[in-house]
């Protein structure tokens, strides 16, 4: 046992044997990437939850914005580029992982309803644990911005920027039953009333502000200010092409087609169901004329607009279906500076949309359409008659006009 046993051990301490340090240096070396790895993985299980914490906002964000664009009335291409850049915007590294976006969503509760689905994937880094695998943690995240209907609307201005963009003015009484008035102007009097004009609405919604002289009647508590503005409800409609020869406007009875020297209407004038062309001047509708038709939809090719006299009675429809079903009156989208006159007698009604996208209207008539379905969307609207319109026209082929729009995310 040598000179370090029994009991001088008891009471002294010896030196360790040269194979027990030996081991015990062994046994920490090998127990030092477990010891290492499983504190790495506790410092990165944080940093993964922080990461995943971080795409989710990424894809919320994203979300919201690809529902913005789509409330513009923007394409799919261009809802997944304003979602792809969110997306970037706020951190995310389109070379580390991937996004797809769905309109509607590609699963869950709103595949049936008008949102927008993001999902985005990203590789994380591994720091300690890459000791036991290579093998990259994909992180996912997803969300689901749903876009609701706040009000219908009637009337809609589409100009951005215009002053008085929604004009009611002098002694006009105008009563919209079950819709609003809708202006996507960011002028503070984006929508006005002036003189002693009267109005009943369910409310007025603007992307700016509202200026009122006089009372309104609505339903809503008070108007809607700094609103998101609304699509264009006619943004995909296609413009109908000329075609030949050149129709006779001389004759009682008219057929579609196109009339290429503009079309004044005098005396009695019956317009045959289809689609008309004008082009090379007005469509006009002179003193006294009597004009009727269903079933038709007049487009106002390059620079043409609209002039009705005051004292024509004019008594016309859309069609009840097809492409241009609900569409009376379509103004070239290519003319950014036409202005457009609608009167009447107080017999006279203008059954469905009255589109001019990209010009003026003045609806300056004591009239409306068939059971009160008109709609006047225009970039730019003065409204000094009397009239009384409603929002329930479905049945007569025409669309319901989201007035604005709000975005939510739901999941």
């Amino acid at each position: 046992m040598g000179w370090c046993g029994g009991a001088f051990r008891r009471f002294f301490s010896c030196p360790r044997r040269i194979g027990e340090s030996g081991n015990v240096a062994i046994i920490f070396a090998l127990s030092l990437p477990i010891v290492v790895g499983g504190a790495g993985l506790g410092v990165e299980t944080s940093y993964w939850y922080y990461s995943s914490l971080k795409l989710q906002a990424v894809a919320d964000a994203a979300a919201y914005a690809g529902a913005l664009e789509k409330v513009r009335g923007s394409d799919k291409p261009t809802i997944v580029s304003a979602a792809t850049l969110s997306a970037t915007t706020n951190g995310w590294v389109p070379s580390t992982g991937t996004i797809e976006v769905f309109t509607p969503p590609s699963s869950g509760p709103n595949v049936a309803k008008k949102a927008v689905e993001v999902i985005v994937h990203q590789n994380l880094d591994r720091f300690f644990t890459s000791i036991f695998t290579q093998n990259a943690v994909v992180a996912q995240s997803r969300a689901v911005a749903l876009i609701t209907d706040a009000s219908k609307a009637c009337i809609l201005a589409l100009n951005p920027s215009a002053s008085k963009a929604a004009l009611f003015s002098g002694s006009s009484i105008t009563k919209l039953i079950g819709c609003s008035v809708m202006s996507n102007s960011m002028a503070s009097d984006a929508i006005k009333l002036q003189g002693s004009a009267s109005l009943d609405t369910d409310c007025l919604i603007s992307a700016g502000g509202v200026s009122m002289s006089s009372v309104v009647t609505t339903v809503c508590a008070s108007p809607i200010t700094q609103a998101l503005p609304a699509a264009d409800p006619f943004a995909d409609l296609p413009a109908p092409p000329a075609t030949n020869p050149c129709q006779n406007d001389n004759q009682s009875t008219l057929q579609p087609g196109t009339y290429c020297k503009g079309l004044t209407l005098s005396g009695n004038v019956t317009l045959s169901p289809g689609v008309y062309v004008i082009q090379g001047g007005d469509f006009k509708a002179s003193s006294n004329a009597n004009i009727s038709g269903e079933g038709v939809i007049i487009y106002l090719a390059g620079t043409s607009g609209v002039r009705m006299n005051g004292t024509a009675t004019v008594k016309l429809s859309a069609p009840t279906s097809g492409t241009y079903s609900g569409v009376l009156f379509y103004g070239d989208r290519a003319n950014l500076a036409g202005s457009n006159t609608f009167n009447g007698t107080a017999d006279s009604l203008l059954t469905g949309a009255v589109y001019f996208p990209t010009q003026s209207v003045d609806y300056l008539g004591n009239f409306s359409g068939k059971d009160g379905c008109t709609q006047v969307v225009a970039s730019t609207l003065q409204w000094s008659g009397n009239t009384s319109i409603k929002h329930d026209c479905t049945s007569l082929g025409m669309r319901e006009i989201p007035a604005t729009q709000s975005v939510r995310l739901v999941e």
